[in-house]
């Protein structure tokens, strides 16, 4: 071991200080704090400019604000949570459905039960106020009103022609009025024994209806068939255009009328014709789907006249019981009537929504009944020119009319397959007959006494029911195409039906 080793190691001396360490503690503390502050500001500045410290502009974010506007809202929440408390809802369904829709709410949403769309109106009208809904409801009913306003029937000054038309029309019915209401105070002192004896003979003779005559009677469908007055003639129309007489019973045709050239609609003889009118004077009448009406005498196949006015399809032609008067049914939803004395429409006849498709008139003359394409029907004072009943009660068109002799019934044919008849003197439906399996395109009471009703249709057959009762007697089937119109002899003894094969048949009791 040398002597260095060897050498014990030198202590260091500790430094002794006299007096107080104040003064020298405070100088390094100023100096530590001067060099961390000149640090600090720099990493600031430098944290700045390299965009990693944003600086606002003076922008102030009051939590205070956000905090008294969710206050606000749930405030809201709980008053209108309360007004919904206080709101009183009808507990019927249809009511809380029509109160939603007033309000432009979907009356039911999906999976929605009748209490969830009670609160759902409440909550609505808890938004809206209570009195949105009596608003709506004032609303809509004065919508109403003025709709109501708008669709109730005007009269306007008519011409001196239809007033004198209206004062003729009051004399000719009045006595036949007293004559029918005479003629029913006499039937009714007949025995109930006597008139059950003549009602039974009468079903058992139509029961006994059968297929007498056949005739194929033009190339296209025959669409109307109509009895003379003496019984003693039938005129056809077709969609061919052509009209054509056939003698009875033996079913020869004895002319044939051209002047229409396309379907014709209907074609009647005059109340009076072959009984005491001149073969040269005016003893038909006709129509065309072109709108176009022809009169006809029994001397020429060609028209003595045509009758002007109507632009759109003339569906039926009918004469007044006078025959001084042609009604007339045009798809303009009007109908007229025009006077053959002073040769001119009197009469241009609205109230239908759509076309007016058939016409009849009373057996006194003095109303007519319309029936339209709108499912309506309407009976009209030919003396007062009022609608004085309203026929509702269709489901679909009415196609035919036709009064009963009685005076008080009438029968409509519509689209819905049934036969409606109505009682005029109350004003409603006395009994709806299931009557078809298609619909009504014809209707005919007998014309003598009104004791049995005859309906044709488009499921093939016609049918006949007892009056009163409207029990079926007979089903006359044998056409091959739908029935397009039926027609019984004013003698009562014939009937007959044409249809759409092309054919016109005749059935007579045994």
């Amino acid at each position: 071991m040398s002597d260095e080793e060897d050498a014990a190691p030198t202590v260091k001396k500790s430094r002794v200080f006299y007096g107080s360490l104040e003064e020298k503690e405070r100088e390094r503390l100023s100096a530590n704090a001067a060099s961390s502050t000149a640090t600090g500001s720099d990493a600031v500045k430098a944290g700045i400019e390299a965009g990693n410290i944003n600086i606002s502009s003076g922008e102030t974010l009051e939590i205070e604000e956000r905090v008294s506007e969710r206050q606000q809202e749930a405030l809201a929440e709980f008053e209108r949570r309360r007004r919904a408390r206080q709101i009183t809802v009808s507990t019927d369904d249809a009511e809380v459905k029509a109160g939603l829709r007033a309000l432009g709410e979907p009356i039911t949403l999906f999976g929605e039960g009748p209490a969830d769309r009670r609160e759902r109106l409440r909550s609505v009208l808890s938004v809206v106020g209570p009195d949105a809904l009596k608003k709506s409801r004032k609303d809509e009913e004065r919508a109403k009103r003025s709709q109501d306003e708008c669709q109730q029937t005007w009269y306007h000054e008519g011409s001196v022609s239809l007033k004198n038309a209206r004062l003729w029309l009051a004399k000719y019915s009045l006595p036949r009025a007293m004559r029918r209401l005479e003629a029913a105070r006499t039937q009714k002192d007949v025995p109930e024994a006597t008139k059950t004896i003549r009602q039974q003979e009468l079903h058992k003779s139509l029961r006994n209806l059968n297929n007498f005559c056949s005739q194929i009677g033009d190339d296209r469908p025959i669409s109307f068939c109509h009895f003379s007055p003496d019984s003693k003639l039938l005129a056809t129309a077709s969609w061919s255009g052509l009209c054509k007489l056939w003698s009875i019973p033996d079913c020869n045709l004895i002319r044939t009328l051209r002047g229409h050239n396309t379907n014709v609609g209907a074609i009647v003889f005059r109340p009076q014709a072959v009984v005491s009118l001149d073969q040269s004077d005016v003893s038909l009448a006709s129509c065309a789907a072109d709108g176009s009406v022809k009169l006809w005498n029994l001397e020429s196949d060609e028209p003595v006249a045509d009758i002007e006015g109507h632009s759109e399809r003339v569906s039926r032609v009918s004469w007044h019981p006078s025959g001084r008067f042609l009604g007339t049914t045009c798809y303009d939803n009007s109908w007229r009537l025009w006077d053959l004395e002073v040769q001119e429409e009197i009469l241009h006849q609205e109230g239908h929504s759509k076309g007016v498709h058939d016409l009849t008139f009373h057996p006194d003359g003095s109303l007519a009944a319309t029936g339209g394409l709108d499912a309506f029907g309407r009976v009209w004072d030919l003396r007062t020119g009022r609608c004085v009943v309203f026929l509702e009660g269709h489901l679909k068109e009415i196609y035919s009319l036709h009064f009963s002799p009685n005076g008080y019934h009438l029968a409509t044919g519509s689209g819905d397959n049934t036969c409606k008849v109505w009682e005029l003197r109350n004003r409603k439906c006395l009994y709806t007959v299931p009557a078809h399996q298609n619909l009504l395109s014809a209707v005919r009471f007998q014309p003598t006494d009104g004791h049995f009703l005859l309906t044709g249709a488009y499921d093939n057959t016609a049918k006949v029911w007892s009056h009163p009762g409207w029990m079926p007697l007979k089903t006359l089937a044998g056409h091959e195409g739908k029935v397009m119109g039926v027609d019984v002899s004013p003698d009562g003894k014939l009937i007959a039906t044409c249809s759409y094969d092309r054919t016109f048949k005749l059935w007579l009791s045994e």
